[in-house]
């Protein structure tokens, strides 16, 4: 028994200082932009989604996904995770999503 003891506190004294410090992590630069576009949903995306994420999350979504995935997944950004969005910034930003990386793209 005395040995456990002698042991643990050996270990504790080993990682003890290691384990107290700090880090400073430093992101790398943000890279990804949104879409430039001229529909009212693209200025709302800049202003209210940035604050939480980065525009890649819509960059790979799949360019199948219809208006209704587009909706859900914006409200799940309002209601669930809280995003300050009111209803106009939904549909805006829905229109926005969806004609610019959604199945609503214009054709090339």
């Amino acid at each position: 028994m005395r040995n456990q003891k002698f042991i643990g506190m050996a270990c504790l004294l080993a990682i003890g200082p290691f384990s107290a410090h700090a880090l400073d992590i430093t992101l790398p630069a943000e890279t990804a932009t949104y879409k430039p576009s001229d529909l009212p949903g693209f200025q709302r995306a800049q202003q209210k989604c940035l604050i939480c994420h980065s525009a890649e999350y819509a960059q790979y979504q799949p360019p199948s996904s219809p208006r209704a995935y587009w909706l859900a997944t914006v409200k799940k950004m309002q209601k669930p995770f809280g995003a300050p969005l009111d209803d106009t910034d939904i549909d805006q930003i829905t229109d926005y999503m969806v004609k610019t990386y959604g199945n609503e793209q214009a054709k090339k």
